[in-house]
Order: structure tokens, then C-alpha cells, then sequence
């Protein structure tokens, strides 16, 4: 489950946050119920991660016209 809270914190602090969960899983000295819970807070970052990035990759294939539309690069599919 996702909380309000969690769509104001920024991509790096994100990325910084699943890092040390991953850190903390690959050591193996975590009980199973913290674990899961977790886990479960590490999936919810990664997709937040994964939103922001697909995002911010859809900006940068893209530039503006004159008339201030954006429209794919030569190449791209749309």
C-alpha cells in the first residue's frame, strides 16, 4: 500500500531508502515477519523508482515544436 507521503519523497531519497533495504535483506540476520515487511516496502520503491524513471525517459525522447507540442525524435517510436 502506498501513502500519500510517499509520492513527495524525491527519486535519489527513494533510491537511497531501497538500497539500505536491500543492504539489509542480503544479510540475512533480519526475522522473517520484518522481512516480508520489508520486502514489501522495497517493492513499492522500486516501482516508484521505476514510474519516475520511465517518466523522466519519456521527457527526454521527446522535444517541443514550435507551437509547443511535444513530438518524438527521428527514430523513436511513439
Amino acid at each position: 500500500m502506498a501513502k500519500a507521503a510517499d509520492k513527495e519523497v524525491s527519486f535519489e531519497a527513494s533510491l537511497a531508502e531501497l538500497e539500505t533495504i536491500v543492504t539489509k535483506l542480503e544479510s540475512g540476520d533480519v526475522p522473517l515477519e520484518e522481512a516480508l515487511t520489508v520486502f514489501q516496502r522495497g517493492m513499492v520503491l522500486s516501482k516508484q523508482c521505476q514510474d519516475t524513471l520511465t517518466k523522466a525517459e519519456e521527457t527526454l525522447t521527446k522535444m517541443m515544436t514550435e507551437n509547443d507540442q511535444l513530438v518524438p525524435f527521428e527514430g523513436e517510436e511513439q
